[in-house]
């Protein structure tokens, strides 16, 4: 694994070498406008530590072998696991994600604690029509917030095993099985694996096809790659397995914007590893408009900015995931310099000032296209053997591909300012 994670990193460090080399006129001509300083914040902002982390993340796929599960039969029992559905305002869905619980068969036993959190609709309601013998319902009586009503829900927890699922998901067949099975094969420090979320409502408009590729490509792919170095840094909410006792530990989810990450780095500034089970699929309702979106997104990077303020010490953490940690931190000064100078750049050149915007920006494109279709053939291999299949999406991955980060990014850099100048904390899409 260490030898994997050396050769990538030089893979990395001789790509960011050739592109620094190669964009030194790139940067004579562009500090003539805008300064020195700046001008190596932008070029190096666009094209160098993209770059690098292009490289990086392509040869580590290439080298990334999933691990099979333990020798067990497939028949074997498993543990016994515990689910907490946090739901507040679901009368949509709560009863199609009970029902794929059901389906699912988990060959173990199994307990699923449903926390009504002060919904204004029928959702506890619903609930009372159904009787599941594994099914208990807790109700809040008034609005909590999503991690003191999981918190709350965790004084329940009898067994070993705890695992969230959104309101609003369908899990795929097999996906708990897959989930425990990747947890109990996984090496002994790990206390935490993450799912696979994908998107359940693609179909509905451009919006929801767009994100499609983002889960399927985007987030799926750098999971994949932090688990191959042992530090999946987040486990997310919408579909995950912890061990009980560290979550209580921990003191349960954290009253943050991002209670999932900064729970994660919680787990692994612990000294613990967190990994990902790509083949235990969870297809969860992605936002529907553009202004849904920008809100999650932002929600996604302000509990990045709490995971630093409470969790900073994992950037000095001996350890192959530490790299991931820095990324983090490179992401902010990234996302700004995307928004405020490759965007106005791409403008710019469109009249034909190529200050910032030009053939040099190219340089990124060929790892890119390399880095989508690696992430594709992969993902693609593990939808044959869940027996999935992928949709045809073609205008949701060109938009994808060329326009998905004028909206991500600026709304990123919107969602750091938040957390800076707010405190308020809400609950809010996955």
């Amino acid at each position: 694994m260490h030898a994997k994670f050396a050769l990538a990193l030089l893979g990395g460090i001789l790509w960011g070498w050739m592109a620094t080399a190669m964009a030194e006129r790139w940067i004579d001509d562009l500090t003539t406008v805008t300064g020195t300083v700046l001008a190596h914040l932008v070029v190096y902002g666009i094209a160098v530590v993209p770059g690098f982390m292009n490289a990086f993340l392509v040869i580590s796929l290439l080298l990334d072998r999933r691990p099979r599960f333990a020798a067990q039969s497939l028949h074997d029992r498993l543990p016994p696991i515990t689910i907490l559905v946090a739901a507040y305002n679901e009368s949509a869905s709560i009863l199609g994600t009970l029902e794929s619980i059901d389906r699912n068969n988990y060959p173990g036993e199994l307990k699923v604690i449903v926390v009504n959190d002060g919904s204004s609709d029928n959702t506890l309601e619903l609930l009372g029509t159904v009787s599941y013998p594994w099914l208990q319902v807790l109700d809040m009586g008034q609005n909590v917030g999503k991690a003191r009503a999981l918190t709350k829900a965790l004084e329940l927890v009898t067994t070993s095993l705890t695992l969230t699922v959104d309101g609003d998901s369908y899990l795929y067949k097999n996906a708990l099985a897959n989930l425990i099975r990747r947890y109990l094969s996984d090496p002994a420090n790990t206390r935490a694996v993450a799912g696979a979320v994908l998107v359940r409502n693609s179909r509905v408009n451009l919006v929801t096809k767009v994100q499609e590729w983002d889960y399927f490509h985007g987030i799926a792919a750098i999971k994949r790659l932090q688990s191959l170095y042992h530090g999946t840094l987040v486990a997310q909410g919408a579909f995950s397995v912890y061990d009980t006792q560290v979550l209580r530990q921990l003191g349960g989810w954290p009253h943050t914007v991002g209670e999932d990450i900064v729970l994660t780095w919680g787990i692994l500034k612990a000294g613990y590893r967190v990994g990902f089970a790509e083949n235990a699929c969870l297809f969860t309702n992605a936002p529907e408009t553009w202004l849904q979106f920008i809100r999650q997104r932002q929600r996604w990077s302000r509990g990045l900015v709490e995971a630093f303020k409470l969790h900073w010490q994992l950037l000095f953490k001996p350890r192959m995931t530490t790299l991931f940690i820095w990324w983090n931190l490179l992401f902010p000064y990234m996302d700004l310099v995307f928004t405020f100078a490759f965007v106005p750049g791409m403008i710019l050149a469109l009249f034909g000032i190529y200050w910032i915007a030009g053939p040099m920006t190219l340089l990124v494109l060929p790892l890119a296209m390399l880095v989508n279709y690696l992430m594709f053939h992969i993902q693609a291999g593990m939808f044959r053997e869940q027996d999935l299949k992928v949709r045809r999406n073609p205008l949701g991955f060109v938009i994808y591909a060329l326009f998905y980060s004028v909206v991500l990014q600026p709304a990123c850099v919107w969602g750091y300012c938040k957390e800076i100048i707010s405190r308020t904390k809400s609950w809010g899409t996955k």
